[in-house]
Parts: structure tokens; sequence; C-alpha cells
């Protein structure tokens, strides 16, 4: 037995769930509302029996793992951990040599959870410390609780001490950064500064951001805590814990610079808001957040640093395959200032946010003179290069218009750039999968309708045997899976014990079953399951048709572009008869 399934027999689904969800017993399963969409009338199910989710709002639906993903926004491992912490499985036992790393991480949590819990003791024995974040910084006694911010004292040695007394080696403290060797001896990493810890999306510490308490001394204003087994800045994203929920309710999330306009956000009621180590937003950080949002929105400074994260972040929204827009605030102020002025003035910059394109085009050109031939080439160099890359042709179409028509000339001196620019640039990108948003509809859903009546129901298999299964193309390949299993084995009955050639899709199989008793099972007699898989066909092949249409138009201006008469009134012979066909 794997780790796997090991945390699936001890844990059950309606328990996971049960801990985000209000689940009431229908029948044989348990329904609820759906926590990934703004619903009155619960369409979220779960089936103890199969041991599987679905939401029948937004299409999504799996195992307990899957869930968690969803709702916690973590990859795969980051959702076996969570869950094995949960079980009380240990992932040592099945991670093969990896067993060394694991210990180390959880050496270094141990000593990281402590520190924290020294850190906030020690902030309440410092008058000075306290003032300052309740006074200076106006934070409120719950927001200090709920950051967990502390205070590190400037003794030099005041955490080790305290971390030795409660049997934690030095060893540990290093591997976690919460000590370091000078002058010959162990001192304390972070020294006379407040603390705030840095947390995964589950709330476990992973280190600390450390500003400077008192102005006189010497050192850098903030530091972060280094590269450890646990911290990699590339991939943290500060205030995420606190975030999710409130992301996937508004449905967008904020980034700004620093970790305290994050807290004071969240302290004002804006509690989508996240932020970054640096302005340097990387392919992992904008992963994380894609699992909870596809509309992400930069609040950066909007200086010549600010320009240069934004044409970035670009690239990076353009590879993952979410929307990016920038948040400008009035001159001079930050997140936490502006809201100290004026949260009014704070919510207006929020709700209008601009696409970072058209930002880049407005900023660049306030830059530059484009009454002049020198600032033209300025403007267009420092945009053809961003239209270069993005994937949509579409999009980069429009974009060439725009450019052309802000700096006044050609539109075709406009692609000629790009394409000069393009054979010289040696920057690949990654191809852009497309990402689904989580608010958006799954216009394929009726296919799932359709298998779930096919799976369920053999009596429905009937109309396989006289239909031209040739149209029968679905939008994935899980679809495409389960349909070639039933038209290949049309008696078989199947049952919450999945097939052995459908292991590999087994989850859907379940939600298929779990749809078919919802939606078909109670309500509709055989002639009406009839009546309903007819229309789905029709569906199927209505979509069918329309791709095979759009294929042959592509293929019949390639043939007249070429100039081949006879290629082009063949392609026009097939589109006719292929019209005759979906009439």
């Amino acid at each position: 037995m794997d780790a796997v399934e090991e945390v699936k027999q001890r844990l059950s689904v309606e328990d996971v769930v049960g801990e985000y969800v209000e689940l009431k017993r229908s029948g044989r399963n348990y329904k609820g509302l759906s926590p990934f969409s703004s619903e009155r009338t619960p369409s979220f199910m779960v089936s103890p029996e199969k041991q599987i989710w679905h939401d029948f709002s937004s299409g999504r639906g799996g195992d307990i793992f899957k869930f968690v993903m969803e709702i916690e926004g973590l990859d795969f491992r980051g959702a076996l951990e969570h869950l094995a912490r949960k079980a009380g499985v240990d992932l040592a036992m099945y991670d093969k040599g990896s067993g060394g790393i694991r210990k180390k991480k959880d050496a270094a949590q141990a000593a990281l959870a402590m520190a924290v819990r020294y850190y906030q003791q020690s902030l309440v024995q410092s008058e000075q410390a306290l003032q300052y974040v309740t006074k200076d910084r106006h934070l409120r006694r719950q927001t200090i609780a709920d950051f967990a911010i502390g205070y590190s004292p400037n003794t030099g040695h005041a955490l080790v001490d305290a971390l030795s007394k409660r049997s934690i080696s030095v060893a540990d403290m290093k591997l976690a950064g919460l000590a370091t060797d000078r002058y010959g001896r162990v001192t304390d990493m972070f020294r006379g500064r407040i603390m705030i810890p840095l947390l995964d999306a589950q709330g476990n510490p992973l280190g600390f951001t450390a500003r400077l308490l008192d102005a006189s001394d010497n050192g850098p204003k903030y530091i972060n805590t280094p590269q450890t087994v646990l911290y990699d800045k590339s991939r943290h994203v500060f205030g995420l814990h606190a975030a999710k929920e409130a992301i996937r309710t508004t449905g967008f999330v904020v980034i700004v610079e620093g970790n305290m306009d994050v807290i004071s956000t969240h302290q004002a009621g804006y509690k989508n808001v996240v932020a970054t180590a640096g302005t340097a937003l990387t392919t992992h950080q904008v992963k994380q957040l894609q699992r909870l949002t596809t509309d992400i929105r930069l609040c950066f400074d909007q200086d010549t640093a600010g320009i240069a994260a934004a044409e970035r972040a670009i690239d990076v929204a353009q590879s993952v395959g979410v929307q990016l827009s920038i948040i400008s605030l009035p001159e001079g102020k930050d997140p936490d200032e502006l809201i100290q002025k004026s949260q009014q003035l704070w919510e207006q910059a929020l709700n209008n946010p601009v696409y970072a394109v058209d930002w880049l085009v407005a900023r660049y050109k306030e830059l530059y003179d484009i009454s002049t031939v020198s600032g033209k080439k300025r403007f267009s160099d420092a945009l053809a290069r961003i239209v270069n890359r993005l994937q949509d042709s579409v999009e980069k179409d429009h974009y060439i218009k725009v450019l052309a028509s802000v700096a006044e000339v050609s539109e075709s001196a406009i692609s000629t750039k790009l394409s000069v620019m393009q054979s010289g640039d040696k920057i690949t990108l990654k191809k852009s999968k497309i990402a689904v948003d989580s608010t958006s509809h799954d216009a394929d859903a009726y296919q799932d309708r359709l298998l779930a009546l096919l799976v369920m129901f053999p009596i429905t298999r009937r109309f396989l045997e006289t239909a031209d299964t040739s149209v029968f193309v679905f939008s994935t390949p899980e679809r495409q899976r389960v349909f070639e299993f039933v038209s290949q084995n049309p008696h078989i009955t199947i049952t919450d014990t999945v097939p052995e050639d459908l292991k590999d899709v087994e989850d859907y199989v379940k939600i298929l079953l779990l749809k078919a008793e919802e939606l078909y099972a109670v309500g509709f007699d055989a002639n009406e399951r009839l009546r309903e898989l007819q229309d789905l066909i029709e569906k199927l092949k209505t979509k069918y048709f329309a791709n095979q249409r759009q294929q042959l138009s592509e293929r019949i201006k390639q043939a007249e572009e070429a100039g081949d008469e006879a290629a082009v009134a063949k392609l026009l012979e097939e589109f006719n008869q292929l019209l005759k066909k979906g009439q």
C-alpha cells in the first residue's frame, strides 16, 4: 500500500469536505453549498460510498486530494502532506531516499513554531516594540495575533538560549535559519527587530521577515530568513493562508510589495491581498494563485522598478494563462499609507484595475515624447517586445493597431518592427496552457451528462449500434476514454467497482455515476432518458461539425493564399458535403 492509499483509508471524504462545507444528508449522499461559487440552492454533492465529491455549479470534482488542492490552493504533494498530517501517516515511511529531508523539514518546523511563540511573548514584554506596532503602525491586538507578530530581543542570544532550554539543538536552529555563527559563537539570526512570520498556505511557519525597531541601530531596515529546507522566496506567497477564502469569494487577488501592506489591508477588511518577496513575480507563485483565481492584480510602485516588474509579470502571466492587471495608487502612496489616509481611495483603486498591457502603453506614452521621431522609436521599441510575446493572435493584432495609433505610424511599420525583433529575439516562452477561469462555465459539461447516461444505464447504449460514432469526439481525454469503453462494451454494468480497464479514470467514472444518480435516477423513466440522450448527442454532433467547418475554412484560406486553385476547388466541395451532413 502506498501513502496515498493509506491516507484514503484513514480519512473519509465527508469528514475532509465537512471541515469546509456544511453538509446535510440527502439520501445516500450529502449535499451542501458550493465553496467555489456563490449559490443559494445546494448543488455540491459528496458520496461516502464512492468517496468522491462533485460540484454541479462549477463542474469540479474528485477525491479528497483534489478537494484539498482546490480549496487550499496546493499542488498534489502539498495536499498529500496536508492530509497525511491529518491522518497521522508518516510520509517518510513511503518516500524512498527522502526520509532524511523529511526529518530535517520536521525539525526545522518544530524550531520555527517555538520561535514564533517566543517572539510573541517577547513582544508583549517589550514596551517599545508593543508601542511601535500598536501606535506607530496602528495594528489592533487581533491583527497582531492573527499574523503572529513578535519581537526579537537585542541581546544576541535570547532565542538560542530559550530554544536550547526546550531541547532544540543548535543544528536545528541553523537549519531553520534562526541562528548563525558570529565571532566564534552561535548567536541569534534576528536581534532587535519586529518579527513577522512567513507562513505557508496552511499557516505553518517557514521563516521570518524582520524589521529593525530602533532606527539608530546599524543594519538594513528589513532582513528575511535565508534560503532553508523550508523557505524559498521564489515560491512563497505571503499572507496566502489568510487570503484563500477571500480570493475565492471575490474572484481576484491583489499582489502588493510589502508584508505590512498585506497586514494593513487585511485589518481594514480587504483580505484577498498577498505579497511576494520583492517585485519579481515567479511562475511558482502565480501557479499557486491560479488554483484560486485567474484574475491577478498587481499593486506595485509606479516607478521604473514597478514598470520593469509589470513587464516581467506579463511574461509569467502569459506562460501560466492568467489575466494580469495593474492597480494604480495616488503618487507617493503605498497600500498601507493609503488605507491609513482613506479606505475610500483604496477601494476606488482596487476596483478600477487596468489590463497590464494597456497600463504599460499609458506609462510609456508618459515617459517618451511621441511627437518626436526618437520618442516614437523608444515608445515602439519598449512595447514591441511585450506585444511580440503575447500568446493570443487576436490580442497581438489589437495591440499592433494600438501602437500604430498612439505613435501615429502605419500598422505595417509596427508589424515590420515586430518581425525583425522576433527574428533576433532569443527569448523563448513556453506555450501557455489555456487556463479555465474559476468562475467560468464549462461549455462542454453536457458531455458529462451524456456519458453519465451511457455509463449508468446500459440500455441507452443501443443508440450507438446505428449511430455514426465518428462524430463522437469529446473535449477531454478522460471523456473520450470512457466513451470508447462503453461503446466497445455495450452490455457491461458499471457500478462503484470500476472495471479494470477504466482504473486510470476511476474518479471521473465515479463522478459520472454520481451525476447519473442525481440527475436521472429519480423522476426519469427509460423513454425520458433516451430522449435526453438524443438531445445531448445532437449537441455533440453540432460541435463536431462546427469544428470540422472551421478546420476546412482554415485549409481553404491557406490554399487561396498559396494560389492553389485545384486544392481550393476540392476543399470547397468537401465543405459543401460537410454542410449537408451537418444539417
